[in-house]
């Protein structure tokens, strides 16, 4: 946490210019909220009508569909905000185990997570470099007010340069008005654990300052495989009213640490069944994971011993993270009918996949830095010199060595908005939002523990990055690198709204632009081979440098390299956000939406460059970008709230992957665009005080536009496209039905039960429709027992139960262009397993 906490100084320093507030709307900033203040749902206080929690009454211009701490707390204690959110339509969630410390798949009306804006208070989630969305290292729902699905469209002011299919945002809580809180302990199947507390301070001091914080711990094993799932997690918000007019200044912290072991899926069956899946032949069925065994090489001096082992040892499979962050939020009148709100942000993320490893020679350890170590391994005893890796006091071995990519990210954000209302009816908004991240990667290469040969792990977990002393050093003294560079992201936006009322607040009319300036810095401290993002970091020079400026060296033939280098590059665009509600009769009211939205290219994407002339560029990549239309009606009683939405959605210049026999490699490449239309509602009804029934249904048609060119191949000395027949196939991952229920029953004072199911359709693993998973059901229980009616407010033991008949389904999908042999774009596709019936029980004690 060393690194982290010099970052949370610098970055406190920075928010102390516009310390924040406590808590927004579902909106994504305090100035959205500000703006739709009418709309605010408070459990327990005048608001919406919602129906259990989940049914929440909506009144602005788009679909959104939000659930509250009401809802919340009946899921499983420590559950990612992910999985509580899937029962509402258009979001299809995957989760990796029952527990959710693992990280998930999002889909959101065919959109992936890296494509569908992630906020936490209104701050930015999503990877600066390649906009992923990491659901394991999400607030303690506990923690979490309420949270809003945005099916389709972006708030005007939503600082975003990814998002082009739609946001998800949750609220943390404002501070209690008075002194308590709880202390909660949770055990599980698969040796579960969880501990977490809360402190309210209440309104101290003259001027009704209050805050709270949080820690809660978790561990338990994997529910397949060995290792297990580590978490620990602080929270704080202190908040500040300036008045009683709804002004305030508050700032709130955030970390989170995971150290998790990671999951392996079984390979699925070919599209013609040829070949079995891995689950058949696997000697642990569907519990196949990562080889429990690994086999100590032998180190012998004067022998070339090598390490046969695979790199699929559970013992080095890790996925470490290290992240939080710090924001701000704030309210101040300037005047009447003028509102100034200014949100400042820090974040803070160092993380790797785990498990980069690979098995070196150490003749070559010279030269070696090459992410491609094919010609090192060729090449062997034939090179001169090396370093002794395994110290048995020769240089003819190969010996394996930690390879990770870590990313070291510090972002600075700020949502500012200066609201107008010229009178009742009419207000203006100007808001300006500021995303600037230094994201720094590296691949430190570094020894491995084999003090136990046959259990080898990590000496750290992010390789050399924090300790010279376990680095792999060449004969120059020059530190081993997988990758080496570092790029600063900045978005600047400003944006503009209109929101006016007429026939007597029947229609309300939203009209906003945003005009997003994104740039990316690129450094490059690595060799570049052309027209590839493959890297060669090294001590060697160059042996000869070209006329272009590209350098060739010994032993690589005539490949040509891009040497070390900085490139900028820009997008912007004007994006306009409109929308009307029209309310009539008693509750009903209709409404409609059109937005675009914009997503840069991201940072990999960009490292793969060329040389055209003597300038460095990325020719082939360019802006993904939506246009998404939304009508929709609703209805609001004291007993039903329902929406209905249909939609379509225009999705132009997809980037995918795809392999370039030339280069013998995998590119980033616009392949097109993609049809969506659908429908989604909702129901909820409560025909009795005590029982509440939640339904909601998803049909989606997800259609790809185009045939793309999926590789290169060279036909008597020419270039030939090899084309993809992708043309009217489904989306990948995107199930064209959904359908979930829930019914939730108060027995008694004491007693209350809820259940639940989520019905997935069927979904494509491949580009071409080739092969494809069945539909599955997964049902869930909750039961809780409240002691209030024994003198003992707040507190309660609640059961969980998560998949209760034991549903096999596939979660996450490895999909690829095709899935049968011979093929084009043939792979093997893999996934991971749905978690199977998972038992919990939390114990909450409130004081």
């Amino acid at each position: 946490m060393s690194n982290f906490a010099r970052s949370l100084t610098f970055g406190a320093s920075a928010l102390a210019i516009a310390l924040g507030m406590a808590t927004t709307a579902s909106a994504q900033s305090t100035g959205t909220e500000a703006v739709e203040v009418e709309q605010v749902v408070v459990t327990g206080v005048r608001g919406p009508r919602n129906i259990d929690g989940l049914a929440v009454s909506e009144n602005i211009a788009k679909t959104r569909n939000t659930v509250t701490q009401e809802f919340i707390s009946s899921q499983a204690a420590g559950q990612t905000i992910l999985a509580t959110l899937n029962l509402t339509p258009g979001l299809s969630f995957t989760n990796a185990d029952p527990y959710g410390s693992s990280g998930g798949n999002i889909r959101l009306r065919g959109f992936d997570g890296a494509r569908v804006s992630l906020t936490f208070d209104g701050i930015p989630l999503n990877d600066t470099g390649n906009y992923s969305a990491y659901t394991n290292q999400q607030m303690d729902p506990e923690l979490i007010e309420r949270a809003s699905v945005n099916t389709g469209s972006t708030d005007v002011d939503s600082p975003t340069a990814s998002a082009t299919g739609g946001t998800i945002n949750y609220v943390s809580r404002r501070p209690g008005q008075e002194f308590g809180g709880w202390i909660q302990g949770s055990l599980g199947d698969f040796n579960y654990r969880r501990i977490m507390g809360l402190v309210d301070t209440g309104e101290i001091g003259p001027w009704g300052t209050s805050a709270w914080a949080a820690v809660s711990y978790t561990n338990y094993d994997k529910f397949k495989g060995l290792g297990d799932i580590e978490k620990i997690q602080y929270n704080a918000r202190i908040y500040q009213p300036l008045g009683d007019n709804g002004d305030f200044v508050a700032l709130s912290g955030h970390y989170n640490e995971n150290r998790n072991y990671n999951y392996n899926g079984p390979n699925l069956m070919t599209a013609t069944g040829s070949l079995p899946s891995d689950v058949e032949t696997s000697p642990f069925g569907w519990g196949v994971d990562f080889d429990r065994t690994y086999t100590a090489p032998t180190v012998r001096a004067g022998v070339a011993d090598y390490d046969t082992n695979s790199s699929n040892y559970w013992g080095l499979r890790t996925n470490p993270s290290n992240t939080g962050n710090i924001r701000g939020n704030s309210r101040f009148t300037l005047a009447e009918g003028l509102i100034l709100t200014v949100d400042p942000s820090f974040q803070y993320t160092l993380a790797n996949g785990g498990s980069g490893q690979t098995v070196m020679a150490e003749s070559e350890v010279a030269r070696s830095g090459n992410s491609d170590l094919t010609w090192l391994l060729l090449r062997g005893s034939q090179a001169t010199g090396g370093v002794d890796l395994n110290g048995d006091g020769d240089m003819l071995d190969r010996v394996r060595v930690h390879t990770p990519s870590n990313t070291n990210t510090h972002r600075y954000g700020l949502n500012s908005s200066l609201i107008w209302d010229m009178n009742d009816q009419h207000r203006l908004r100007f808001a300006y939002a500021l995303d600037w991240g230094r994201h720094r990667q590296t691949g430190d290469y570094a020894f491995i523990d084999f003090s136990n040969p046959s259990a080898p792990q990590w000496m750290d977990v992010f390789g050399g990055r924090n300790d010279d002393s376990i680095r792999v050093l060449n004969q120059d003294g020059f530190a081993l690198q997988a990758r080496d560079r570092k790029s600063i992201a900045s978005l600047n936006q400003f944006s503009l709204e209109y929101r006016g009322k007429f026939f007597d607040d029947a229609l309300t009319l939203n009209v906003g632009v945003r005009a997003p300036f994104f740039e990316r810095e690129l450094n490059q401290y690595c060799y570049t081979q052309n027209a590839s993002s493959n890297v060669l970091c090294t001590s060697e020079k160059p042996t000869a440098t070209l006329a272009n400026g590209n350098v060739t060296f010994a032993g690589r033939g005539t490949t040509q390299y891009i040497a070390p280098y900085s490139r900028t590059v820009k997008f912007d665009d004007i994006l306009p956000n409109v929308g009307a509600t029209y309310r009539f009769g008693n509750g009903h009211a209709i409404y409609g939406s059109y937005s675009e939205s914009l997503s840069a290219p991201r940072t990999d994407s960009l490292y793969a460059v060329t040389r055209v002339g003597t300038e460095i560029l990325n020719p082939t990549v360019q802006p993904e970008t939506s246009k998404n239309v939304d009508f929709g009606y609703r209805y609001a009683s004291g007993t039903v709230v329902a929406n209905a939405s249909v939609f379509y959605n225009e999705f132009q210049n997809r980037i995918v992957s795809t392999w370039d026999e030339d280069l013998g490699q995998y590119v980033d490449r616009n392949v097109g665009g993609v049809e969506t239309t659908g429908f989604e509602a909702s129901l909820g009804w409560s025909p009795i005080e005590a029982l509440s029934l939640y339904a909601s249904m998803t049909l989606t048609n997800s259609e790809l536009q185009d045939d793309y060119i999926y590789s290169y191949s060279t036909v008597n000395g020419e270039r030939v496209p090899n084309i993809l027949l992708t043309k009217g196939k489904k989306q990948v991952e995107t199930p064209e039905e959904m359908f979930s229920l829930r019914a939730s029953y108060q027995f008694n004072e004491v007693f209350s039960a809820g259940i639940q199911g989520k019905y997935t359709g069927e979904r494509w693993v491949t580009d071409v429709n080739d092969l494809a998973v069945d539909g599955y059901t997964v049902v869930d229980l909750d039961m809780r027992f409240d002691f209030e009616p024994l003198g003992f407010k707040g507190t309660y033991l609640q059961v969980n139960a998560t998949n209760l008949f034991d549903e096999q389904y596939y979660s996450t999908l490895g999909t690829r262009a095709s899935a049968t042999p011979g093929a084009l774009g043939y792979s093997r596709p893999f996934a991971g397993i749905g978690s199977p019936r998972t038992v919990m029980a939390t114990l909450r004690y409130a004081f």
